[in-house]
C-alpha cells in the first residue's frame, strides 16, 4: 500500500522527527511512504482569519500534490480538521466547482494517523516499545472535529513497557487553538498553566498528543516550570521498538 505524507508546517519547520517517525511506523507495518514535494500549508490560519480568497492557492497545491494517492497521513488532528472541514467549504465560497469536486476527493482520503492505523490498517498493537510513564492530552481539533475518539488510547494501550496515566480534566483545551493563542494570550496562558498542572499532577515523565502545536504550548509552560516532563508525539512513541 502507497501513503502520501503530509507532514504540515509545524512539523516540517519544528519537529521534523515526527515526519520521520511516521515513515518508520508506517513502512514497519508494509506501507510505501511517498513525500509530494509540491504540498505547501492547508491555510488552517488564512481561513481562520478570514482571509477565504488567499486560503485558495494552498487549497489547489494541497489538491494538486495528493490527487494521485488513495491515502494521506498526517501526524496532526487539527490539520487533518482544516482539509476535511475547510477545503470544500472554501471552493463553494468562491464558486469554484471544478475545485469543490477535487477538494471533496482528497479531503475524503487524509487521515490522521490514528484513524489511518486502526480504520484503515487495521491495527492497534504496533509493535511499539517505550519504558516510560506517559500521560495523553487529545487536542480539541482531533476530539471535537474529526472525532478520534478512544483510537489514540487504543493504540497506547498496545505499547510495550509503557504505563499510561489517566490526565485530570483531558477534555480542557491547552489554549493553543491556532491563532487564539495570540489574539489571547492572557487566556491562552491560563488556560496552558491548568493544563501543566494537570499534567504533573498524574506524575508522568511524558505528556503525549497528535499535534505539536499543542505540545509546543505545553511543553513551553512546563519547562519553565523545571517540571521535568517532556512533550512527546504519539507518532514517536509508537515508532519505537526495543531495539532503538
Amino acid at each position: 500500500m502507497t501513503v502520501a505524507l503530509f507532514i504540515t508546517c509545524i512539523n516540517d519547520v519544528m519537529f521534523p522527527r515526527t515526519g520521520q517517525a511516521v515513515t518508520s511506523l508506517l513502512e514497519r507495518l508494509g506501507c510505501t511512504v511517498e513525500f509530494p514535494y509540491e504540498q505547501t500549508c492547508c491555510g488552517q490560519i488564512t481561513t481562520n482569519t478570514g482571509y477565504f480568497d488567499e486560503t485558495v492557492p494552498m487549497i489547489r497545491s494541497y489538491v494538486d500534490a495528493f490527487s494521485d494517492y488513495d491515502y494521506v497521513v498526517a501526524p496532526s488532528g487539527s490539520c487533518v480538521a482544516a482539509v476535511r472541514d475547510q477545503h470544500t467549504m472554501i471552493a463553494e465560497h468562491i464558486g469554484d466547482k471544478g475545485l469543490e469536486r477535487a477538494a471533496a476527493q482528497t479531503s475524503k482520503r487524509t487521515y490522521d494517523l490514528p484513524e489511518f492505523l486502526v480504520d484503515v490498517l487495521g491495527v492497534t498493537d504496533v509493535g511499539a516499545y517505550f519504558p516510560h510513564s506517559v500521560t495523553y492530552h487529545p487536542s480539541c481539533h482531533g476530539r471535537r472535529l474529526i472525532h478520534l475518539g478512544d483510537r489514540p488510547y487504543q493504540l497506547l494501550r498496545n505499547v510495550r513497557g509503557m504505563t499510561l496515566v489517566d490526565l485530570p480534566a483531558e477534555e480542557q483545551c491547552c489554549g493553543f487553538g491556532g491563532t487564539f493563542s495570540i489574539k489571547n494570550p492572557d487566556v491562552s496562558a491560563a488556560m496552558a498553566a491548568d493544563k501543566a498542572r494537570h499534567v504533573r499532577e498524574t506524575g508522568a515523565e511524558y505528556v503525549v498528543a497528535g499535534d505539536n502545536s499543542c505540545l509546543l504550548n505545553i511543553g513551553g509552560v512546563l519547562s519553565r516550570q523545571n517540571s521535568g516532563v517532556k512533550p512527546i508525539h504519539l507518532a514517536e512513541i509508537l515508532a519505537s521498538t526495543e531495539e532503538d
